[in-house]
């Protein structure tokens, strides 16, 4: 009898090194198959992230990870003679990110696909921005430990008939003073046209109602008014683009519902927008078109500068990376004195548009 349980012990000890090693091999094999859909290892390391997989935070990363692996690739096979510059930086309060940037392609004149996990404390400046939004937030001795992660996406095609697109998807938690901690997500899809093709309208829009409409009927219509009220240019009195879906500071109804809708919406950008690239990427144009475009790209300037929240908090975070924060820029843009399109020209057109959004998808 000892000697058989001798023999049982030594065969349970067998089946667990058996076991051991098989996951050791799953473990592999899983961390290979991600590094081959990253464009870089993440920010806090695929041990780290797969060992703490089932926190929240974890699962944003591998996200915006993903995300921006599906998004480069894409643009990557429209433009097959560019290449993407991959930069990965550290900060050294705390956290890094990965730049992705492809310029002077056929197609694009300049995509860029941002990841960025930084984390540390918050300054005096962005606390005080958040704040005014609502937030009240609880410093220990004036210090708010946060942690911010986040995919950011400007694509700038050459072609005036294929539209800027830009995408943003983030996560934010704030400890507060008690220990308690504050979370939530932010982010949106939209697309800035030079001239209006109703067809690639309704289809952008059609792509991110069908996103939202998994999760809640009611979340595109509110998500699609935010857009266009948030991405106005007040003292030009026009939109910057067609709009999309914007949103923020959303901490409900439960934070894996949140993801989980986020998700859907990450997933929709290559849906959305690929198609309406492939559809024009060669078309033919005129200098006055090409002219039209820069002009456009110089509002688009204006409005990333002067009232964008994403490009005030990267300038007001220590140690963050200025030409991160300033891949939104296009290659070129142009401002001329007064310039007014002739009334009834496709110029004038869009402007209609941008001055008056339109429901695309009723």
């Amino acid at each position: 009898g000892a000697l058989g349980g001798l023999g049982l012990g030594l065969w349970q000890r067998q089946q667990q090194a058996a076991m051991a090693a098989s996951e050791e091999e799953e473990d592999e094999k899983e961390e290979k198959e991600l590094r081959q859909r990253f464009m870089a290892p993440p920010v806090s390391g695929l041990r780290e992230l797969r060992r703490r997989r089932r926190e929240l935070r974890s699962r944003m990363e591998l996200l915006i990870m993903e995300t921006q692996g599906e998004v480069c690739r894409a643009l990557a096979a429209l433009d097959p003679g560019a290449t993407f510059a991959v930069d990965t930086w550290e900060r050294k309060e705390g956290g890094g990110g990965i730049s992705c940037v492809l310029q002077d392609g056929e197609v694009f004149e300049k995509a860029g696909v941002n990841v960025s996990v930084v984390f540390g404390l918050l300054s005096e400046e962005a606390a005080r921005q958040m704040r005014s939004r609502g937030k009240a937030l609880k410093a220990k001795d004036g210090k708010l430990p946060f942690c911010a992660m986040g995919v950011s996406s400007v694509i700038h095609p050459k072609n005036p008939h294929v539209p800027t697109m830009h995408f943003n998807y983030r996560y934010f938690e704030i400890e507060e003073a008690d220990g308690t901690k504050q979370w939530w997500f932010g982010g949106g899809t939209d697309l800035t046209p030079t001239y209006l093709n109703e067809e690639d309208a309704v289809h952008f829009h059609q792509t991110l109602k069908e996103a939202c409409d998994k999760h809640d009927l009611k979340l595109y219509p509110k998500y699609k008014k935010w857009c266009d009220d948030y991405f106005y240019i007040k003292h030009r009195g026009e939109r910057r683009g067609i709009g999309g879906i914007f949103f923020d500071d959303v901490d409900s109804p439960s934070k894996e519902e949140v993801f989980q809708f986020v998700k859907s919406c990450a997933k929709a950008v290559v849906p959305c927008y690929v198609p309406i690239v492939k559809r024009h990427c060669h078309d033919s144009f005129t200098p006055e078109e090409k002219l039209w475009q820069q002009l456009r790209r110089g509002r688009y300037v204006e409005f990333n500068l002067v009232y964008d929240r994403g490009t005030k908090f990267g300038l007001l975070t220590p140690g963050s990376r200025i030409e991160s924060i300033l891949m939104s820029l296009p290659l070129t843009a142009r401002w001329e004195y007064m310039h007014t399109p002739p009334e009834s020209s496709k110029e004038a057109e869009i402007l209609e548009v941008l001055r008056n959004p339109k429901d695309w998808v009723h």
